[in-house]
């Protein structure tokens, strides 16, 4: 018997500890926005997920991400050799002026 009062203790314990960290509110709202949507989505274990924001980005959108920052990395090296022809080509007809004093 003084088991079952041990596990029920510890039960009402994690309950309180619950509720005061703020996870039932936010479980609560999270499966209301589930009741009201008008449409059930097929996963609502995922639909939970993206509510929690445990979900993270879609790995596609990650890998389009990496790749258009790849492609701009690139881009800005050509830029920057490009700059750099650029003033050497300026300097041989427009020597810059060293202050005189």
């Amino acid at each position: 018997m003084t088991s079952y009062r041990a596990a029920d203790s510890k039960r009402e314990e994690f309950r309180k500890y619950l509720e005061q960290s703020g996870v039932v509110d936010a479980l609560t709202k999270i499966l209301v926005n589930l009741y009201e949507e008008p449409e059930k989505p097929s996963q609502a274990l995922d639909f939970l997920k993206q509510h929690l924001g445990a979900a993270g980005p879609e790995t596609a959108d990650v890998e389009s991400l990496r790749v258009e920052v790849s492609d701009l990395r690139a881009k800005v090296t050509t830029l920057q050799d490009e700059n750099a022809d650029l003033k050497s080509r300026l300097e041989k007809y427009e020597p810059s002026e060293e202050p005189t004093e």
